[in-house]
């Protein structure tokens, strides 16, 4: 009786033909995502390259002939610049307060949207509405129906009660511009802290409950570590998102009274466009986008190690 040898793959070499095989069926599968890939390259990163070329030299439009190269000079500037410094402290605070107050908004809606009601769904339609609304659209609407001191709502209902009409606005920019910037990006978090909540297991707040856990206590102990990745997600992306705040502080403030609600971004749209200093400006530009990615990328990796650690509990 003769035994047939079990066959053996023969390992394959990096300078067999076959080893490229899948290689190539990753390109062809990448292969129709390529235009897009090209577009977005040519949209961003191409403008960011001329960016950091006009970063090293001196031009001001109102000047045209006086371009020249002048090296880290426009960094300097701008790094003492103390207008920048003030402008860099104005984005922390709208931007810690803006996500703060949304992200604690959105978890008590989430909490309640999480019950069941007669016309739950409508609700969260309506709740989602805000977040639709353009930026631009949502400052007019703001300073022009809402805050206004003579037509406004707000002021309608102070006088309701025999409270003086407040111009808003002008004596509180700080505050307009952080509660538009909430009432936009609360029903952003309220969706992420919801699917987090329905998402968690039911056996879990049954056995809570079996214990002899309250409502407060199972929050606190259970529901509360659960959500932690949800709501870290919530404030990592609402925070990348509102650093690059403009539209609403154009349309409501322009950056004023002063230089009160003046942002980064708001402070590089008043040195390109409005002092025309194009040198500075890309200067600016490229600190900012230095340290948002910095920052970010710091974030992100606080929040997949989060996550990592989550997995492995479950």
């Amino acid at each position: 009786m003769t035994t047939l040898a079990p066959s053996c793959p023969v390992p394959l070499t990096p300078g067999r033909p076959s080893s490229r095989l899948p290689r190539r069926k990753t390109w062809r599968r990448r292969l129709p995502l390529s235009p897009a890939l090209l577009l977005v390259i040519v949209v961003t990163q191409i403008p960011f390259v001329f960016t950091v070329i006009f970063s090293f030299q001196s031009w001001n439009l109102v000047r045209p002939h006086s371009r020249h190269w002048v090296g880290l000079s426009n960094y300097a500037a701008v790094l003492t610049d103390s207008a920048f410094r003030d402008a860099l402290l104005t984005e922390v605070e709208m931007t810690v307060l803006a996500v703060a107050v949304s992200m604690l908004l959105g978890v008590g809606l989430a909490v309640l949207l999480d019950r069941g009601f007669p016309g739950r769904a409508v609700v969260r339609t309506l709740l989602i509405a805000p977040f639709l609304i353009m930026p631009t659209v949502a400052g007019l609407l703001w300073k022009t129906t809402m805050l206004d001191p003579v037509y406004g709502i707000v002021n309608f209902l102070l006088r309701l009660v025999g409270i003086a009409p407040v111009d808003f606005v002008s004596r509180f920019p700080m505050a307009s511009i952080v509660t538009v910037l909430v009432w936009q990006w609360t029903p952003f978090m309220t969706l992420i802290v919801l699917a987090g909540l329905q998402s968690q297991s039911g056996d879990v707040l049954e056995a809570a409950q079996i214990d002899g856990a309250g409502p407060w206590r199972t929050f606190r102990a259970i529901t509360m570590p659960h959500l932690r990745p949800y709501t870290e997600l919530g404030v990592l992306l609402g925070a990348i998102y509102l650093v690059n705040t403009f539209d609403v502080i154009f349309m409501m403030t322009q950056g004023g009274p002063g230089t009160a609600t003046t942002n980064l971004p708001f402070y590089l749209y008043q040195r390109a466009f409005l002092g025309f200093d194009v040198g500075q400006a890309s200067a600016l530009g490229v600190v900012t986008v230095a340290g948002t990615i910095v920052i970010a990328s710091i974030a992100l990796r606080m929040l997949f190690t989060v996550f990592r650690a989550t997995e492995g509990r479950a």
